[in-house]
């Protein structure tokens, strides 16, 4: 396999999250073709412990487009729903650790520019799917994370190799439901990473602990319709209330014990001019880099939901539809990391932690899960220049850095499975 032709097919079909069904396909024929115990669909996530999942209308066109574009049916068969979940365990020739690693599968709902000066334009690579693109990375991560489990698949090794190809990392959605399965429980040693970050190509962060705890919620106000002009007093505005609710969100204080983020980025209500609007919705999202901070910024939101809906006469209900935490890496992996990419010709920069806040990762889950157990995880970051940054049409990163981080995650499973 050549990781750069795989990241440029994963690129081509970009699918949103809990609707990987191609990508989760392809990885399950990959690991299995390469001796893997393969977990996919139900027996890789806790279905009810998903955040966000689309609509059964959106799943099932997902599900048919896949199967147009190459998926495997009788692997989809068990994804049917969203369940797009795929760990490959791989049992070495003596006993020893479980060690995983964690790659993210989902794309984002984002039009892929189709300027001759865009890479993967001008190369031929770009989305075939309208409006869904590749904008972060997650199909370079994908890719590594096969060539990865081809590298070892001789078996040379001692312990367990778990590998966690998980869906709906936008949004904060898959991680948590993964973890809430079990699937990280056995886990000793958890290696989770990124490309990109507009950082030098050659840099390395061994751990990253910069990432904020974030809560998404969708808000939902029910009033009831009225003439505008005839009977405006009957009426309840479901989206005067929503209005209500975002002005008082956006004043929510600042914390002074440390950093916040809030922000209302959907408001959506009405059909008509001369109807008072009976339905409204919202989605918010908030964040911190202390967890307690972002709980308690998420009591104040719902807060003020409830009581700008009693305001106005209205009902109203508030869904957590995405979630991250804290990362805190261990320094004893982040002191591996370092020291295996420095064996590497083509690294040439090497930081213990990032020293800028880069939004959220529900990675944090797992992460958090295996140290919750007594075990030990990091995050880690490598570099590669852009274009454009993350979630923007113009995306993409130095292909360069694909075959550094392969050979880095291939040094340090063995150096872990020992």
């Amino acid at each position: 396999m050549n990781v750069i032709d795989l990241r440029r097919d994963f690129h081509r079909y970009p699918e949103l999250g809990f609707t990987e069904f191609r990508t989760a396909s392809k990885v399950v024929e990959v690991l299995e073709g390469l001796g893997f115990y393969v977990l996919y669909g139900e027996d890789a996530i806790d279905s009810n412990s998903r955040r966000g999942v689309p609509t059964k209308r959106e799943l099932d066109e997902a599900y048919a487009r896949a199967i147009k574009c190459g998926a495997n049916l009788e692997i989809i068969e068990k994804m049917k729903g969203g369940n797009t979940a795929v760990v490959g365990e791989l049992k070495g020739k003596k006993e020893g650790p479980t060690v995983a690693f964690r790659f993210d599968m989902d794309a984002l709902p984002i039009h892929e520019s189709n300027d001759e000066d865009h890479y993967p334009h001008a190369e031929e690579f770009s989305s075939e799917f309208s409006g869904n693109m590749h904008a972060c990375a997650h199909d370079g991560h994908t890719a590594m994370g096969l060539l990865l489990a081809e590298r070892l698949a001789d078996r040379e090794f001692a312990g367990t190799l778990k590998l966690i190809f998980q869906p709906a990392e936008e949004g904060g959605r898959g991680g948590y439901a993964m973890s809430q399965k079990g699937i990280v429980d056995d886990v000793d040693f958890l290696f989770c990473s990124h490309l990109g970050l507009d950082l030098p190509l050659g840099e390395v962060h061994g751990g990253n602990s910069k990432f904020l705890a974030s809560s998404k919620m969708k808000a939902y106000f029910y009033g009831v319709p009225s003439h505008a002009g005839g009977t405006p007093e009957k009426g309840r505005n479901a989206l005067l209330g929503a209005a209500t609710a975002l002005l008082n969100i956006h004043a929510i204080p600042r914390f002074s014990g440390g950093t916040t983020r809030v922000n209302v980025g959907i408001l959506e209500g009405g059909t008509a001019a001369n109807i008072i609007a009976s339905e409204a919705s919202m989605v918010i999202d908030v964040r911190s880099d202390r967890a307690e901070i972002k709980d308690e910024l998420e009591e104040r939101v719902k807060s003020i939901v409830e009581h700008c809906a009693l305001m106005h006469g209205l009902t109203s209900k508030i869904d957590i539809i995405g979630e991250a935490t804290t990362i805190q890496p261990d320094l004893e992996l982040v002191s591996v990391v370092l020291e295996e990419a420095k064996q590497i010709d083509g690294f040439t920069s090497f930081k213990e932690d990032c020293d800028i806040s880069l939004g959220s990762e529900d990675a944090s889950f797992l992460i958090k899960r295996v140290q919750d157990r007594g075990g030990k995880g990091t995050y880690m970051n490598i570099g590669s220049p852009l274009p454009a940054p993350h979630h923007h049409h113009k995306f993409d990163i130095d292909e360069a850095v694909l075959p550094l981080a392969v050979q880095l995650l291939v040094r340090i499973g063995k150096r872990m499975l020992t």
